[in-house]
């Protein structure tokens, strides 16, 4: 190798680890515990960046677009984890949202060769999906360098989408394609190059961040309640009724027959209970796209709901 060859931080080794693999145990584990506090302390300084990304995304997406998440390997497989917990969490549409990791759906379950190094796959994902003007790509790298997902912004950028590129090492390509770049400086691993530990830690905090903030800001959460959830399983079905009962100050057994009527809803079923019939909610929420809180002030501006 040659002497001159220049690693991403996150691919450095640190001498304080070499001997890792002779430690106690316990060490070892307090060790990797500390990494992961020091991997969720790297995100405070880029909670303004995060906040910028946020709003222009939020924007964009508020006109109708998708959400695009890429990355290569661990970074694709976390942020593909993000994007399909939009639907059950925030109610958001399933064909806005698009997962588009190197190599494909397999390579969330196995380690596809070469797929991180493909940047013509890149190309064609973009053209195929139609990546442009109304979408948002998040794309994640820890070293920032990936040709796939460097080369997916680039382009995606290119056609109109907005990009936000979150990377673990400063000074990276990733970061300078982006047109919003988020770095997490996590620094060298304890098992060198093995970025499913602080990197990975640090990138699933960001994300989290981004997309629960993004999903406040378009009108899917209301009094800290998840009012737009997907009812797929029983938990979701008590949990959507329990949030009705709190929001309207009555019991379980009076929330229900209310959400039945809203067809599961939890923001139209909280309408209801103010009087309005299913047709008179959804048109109350489309006038103020989605945003309970505006709906309710505009009903009775004294109301303790709003």
């Amino acid at each position: 190798m040659p002497a001159n060859l220049v690693h991403p931080a996150t691919e450095s080794a640190d001498a304080r680890f070499a001997d890792l693999d002779a430690w106690p145990p316990e060490a070892v584990l307090e060790t990797l515990w500390e990494s992961q506090l020091a991997a969720v302390a790297a995100v405070r300084s880029a909670l303004n960046q995060l906040a910028s990304a946020c709003r222009a995304a939020a924007a964009r997406l508020a006109e109708g677009g998708r959400i695009v998440y890429t990355g290569a390997g661990t970074s694709g497989r976390i942020a593909a984890q993000d994007g399909a917990e939009l639907g059950p969490t925030f109610g958001w549409p399933a064909e806005r949202i698009l997962l588009l990791p190197a190599g494909g759906a397999e390579a969330l379950v196995r380690a596809i060769e070469n797929a991180e190094d493909n940047s013509e796959a890149a190309e064609k994902a973009v053209k195929e999906h139609a990546i442009g003007a109304r979408d948002v790509v998040l794309a994640i790298a820890a070293s920032g360098t990936t040709p796939y997902t460097v080369t997916f912004v680039a382009l995606a950028r290119q056609a109109g989408a907005l990009t936000i590129g979150i990377a673990n090492s400063p000074g990276t390509k990733l970061l300078s394609e982006a047109e919003f770049p988020i770095l997490i400086e996590t620094g060298a691993e304890a098992i060198a190059g093995s970025t499913r530990l602080k990197a990975g830690t640090a990138q699933k905090v960001a994300i989290n961040l981004f997309s629960s903030l993004v999903m406040i800001l378009l009108n899917h959460v209301y009094h800290g309640r998840m009012v737009d959830l997907e009812i797929t399983n029983a938990k979701l079905a008590q949990r959507a009724v329990r949030t009705l009962a709190e929001l309207t100050g009555t019991s379980e057994d009076s929330a229900a027959p209310l959400l039945a009527r809203a067809e599961g809803n939890v923001k139209r079923a909280l309408l209801l209970a103010h009087g309005l019939t299913p047709e008179q909610a959804n048109q109350m929420l489309a006038q103020h796209r989605g945003n309970l809180r505006a709906a309710l002030a505009s009903l009775d501006p004294r109301s303790p709901g709003a």
